[in-house]
């Protein structure tokens, strides 16, 4: 099911600005137990990345009310995406003050993943890396053409996603992941005030970690610091927390290990 500006469409003008320049925003929601796992980090994400790109957003009530219209129609556990473009503003990159976002929000089958949260996943270390841009890094706006690039680097089904480096050669995230990496008891997650994504999953892990007196640090990591890690996981919103097992192209395996079982645990009985 489409909704558009709250009504049932699946189409938008050519001259949309999401569409001409990627002048838009999106957020992927998990729906799941009948509920929208954290709505209202979401929202406020979504409220950054509006306040980030100028985008004159006066109707946030409406999303939700579009949002709960389209879950009440949603009988199984779903994938939400929420799409805010600028509109329409005709040729030219000038941004039109005054524009509503359009507001597209849609479901989706929910991907099975068997056994991933459990028996890990293999990753590979991708070629395309990520540029760095402070006034666009950790909101999920609509230019993720860098993502698209190394995603397409492989096509083995055997590999569930690939590692992302900055130009600097620091490690910054998975194409559609954080990284956390777990050395001598102490969990690290990169930095993302330059490149990469602020994910709600990856916020949430930090807060429970610090809950649980978990030592967490937030600081540029390496080739050589995942190499040597203890453990390493990967967070979004559709796959909570995935235990990596292998790199390929590496004699590197971790096991699925206990602080990575303790925080599947604990976000386990958070989201009941």
């Amino acid at each position: 099911m489409i909704l558009i500006n709250g009504q049932p469409e699946n189409r938008i003008p050519v001259s949309d600005r999401g569409l001409q320049y990627g002048d838009g925003l999106f957020e992927t929601l998990a729906f799941r137990r009948g509920e929208l796992e954290f709505l209202e980090s979401h929202l406020s994400r979504l409220k950054l990345g509006c306040d980030r790109l100028n985008f004159h957003f006066t109707r946030p009530d409406s999303l939700k009310a579009e949002l709960a219209t389209l879950c009440a129609q949603t009988a199984e556990d779903s994938v939400i995406k929420v799409i805010l473009t600028r509109g329409s503003g005709g040729r030219g990159y000038k941004a039109p003050t005054e524009n509503e976002p359009i507001r597209i929000i849609s479901s989706h089958i929910m991907p099975d993943y068997p056994q991933t949260n459990v028996q890990g996943v293999t990753v590979r270390m991708c070629d395309a890396r990520l540029g760095l841009n402070p006034s666009l890094a950790g909101i999920k706006h609509l230019n993720r053409l860098e993502q698209v690039l190394a995603r397409s680097e492989w096509d083995d089904p055997a590999i569930s996603e690939g590692l992302m480096f900055d130009i600097n050669d620091n490690l910054i995230e998975g194409t559609m992941s954080n990284l956390f990496i777990v050395k001598n008891g102490q969990l690290l997650t990169p930095p993302i005030n330059q490149a990469g994504i602020a994910g709600i999953m990856r916020a949430e892990v930090l807060k429970l970690a610090e809950k649980n007196d978990i030592a967490t640090q937030i600081k540029p990591l390496s080739k050589k610091d995942l190499l040597e890690a203890d453990e390493v996981f990967l967070t979004n919103s559709i796959i909570t927390i995935w235990p990596v097992t292998a790199l390929t192209g590496t004699d590197s395996i971790w096991p699925h290990g206990p602080i990575t079982r303790q925080l599947q645990t604990v976000l386990e009985s958070a989201a009941r």
